[in-house]
């Protein structure tokens, strides 16, 4: 039996794909979110817990697709954050459909060089 086009978008997730690094004292995480505003964007920090919230808004229902690939809908992401993260001091900014939130290390564990003396 095929499957109807609804039935593969209720199959589909619209969960955001990206990528997480450190750099210079701080973790980076970077969501690609097309079609998605700062406005439908929620991001909180509950416990241990860094939560991205959003919606994809629905586009032209009227329109008889041949492809439809990009997923719409709400979608819900959490990361673990260990001790090693500045709750107070996590930044984000969303820029052409990609959110990048910095997430600064606390200064006692950033690395720090240490001088050596000679005598």
């Amino acid at each position: 039996m095929a499957t109807t086009s609804k039935e593969l978008e209720a199959r589909r997730t619209v969960r955001p794909v990206g990528n997480i690094w450190e750099e210079d004292g701080t973790v980076m995480l970077r969501l690609e979110m097309p079609g998605v505003s700062k406005n439908d964007i929620d991001l909180r920090v509950e416990n241990d817990q860094l939560i991205v919230r959003g919606t994809r808004q629905v586009e032209d229902e009227n329109k008889s697709y041949v492809i439809r690939e990009r997923a719409r809908g709400d979608f819900a992401q959490t990361y673990t954050l260990d001790d090693t993260i500045d709750r107070e001091r996590i930044e984000a900014k969303m820029e052409r459909g990609i959110l990048t939130v910095t997430l600064h290390l606390k200064d006692a564990v950033k690395p720090r060089k240490i001088e050596v003396k000679a005598r």
